[in-house]
């Protein structure tokens, strides 16, 4: 089944919609048991954010997230898989990043998104600048540990 499946890798300035992308997804396709999404939103870390500003290397990054993703489609047995990751300066309360994962059944949904995320989260080449709510330009933001530990659950 995930043979067949193109996934939709998209890095794009402007907004997702999140119930546009599962129709798209979604429509006429009797076979789709369950869709996994997730969004990852920017946070205001306690007061402290204005901005997350995301930078990335046009072209890498598309192809650095489209290997992962058809890795995922061999993984497990998809309908349709799609990314979304925006760029530029992103205030708390917006959308950050999406993935969703469509399958005949809800494990292979679960894991691919999961798969997917755990990549853009880690190793994905984007770059993410911090801006103060105080005004200041913060720190170009590293990988957490967190996030390294969880991609070794992937490997084979």
């Amino acid at each position: 089944m995930s043979l067949a499946v193109k996934p939709d890798i998209r890095i794009q300035r402007q907004d997702f919609d999140v119930n546009a992308e599962i129709a798209r997804l979604t429509r006429g396709r009797a076979d789709v048991g369950a869709v996994v999404t997730f969004t990852g939103l920017c946070r205001d870390e306690a007061g402290t954010l204005s901005a997350l500003e995301l930078e990335h290397y046009p072209g890498m990054a598309e192809a650095e997230i489209s290997r992962i993703a058809a890795e995922a489609l061999e993984r497990w047995a998809l309908c349709g898989l799609t990314a979304i990751h925006r760029f530029g300066r992103i205030e708390p309360g917006e959308n950050i990043v999406l993935v969703v994962a469509t399958s005949t059944h809800r494990h292979a949904a679960f894991e691919a998104a999961n798969f997917l995320m755990d990549f853009l989260k880690s190793r994905a080449p984007f770059w993410k600048k911090e801006h103060g709510a105080d005004g200041s330009a913060g720190d170009w933001v590293d990988a957490k540990e967190a996030d390294e530990a969880a991609m070794e659950r992937w490997k084979r």
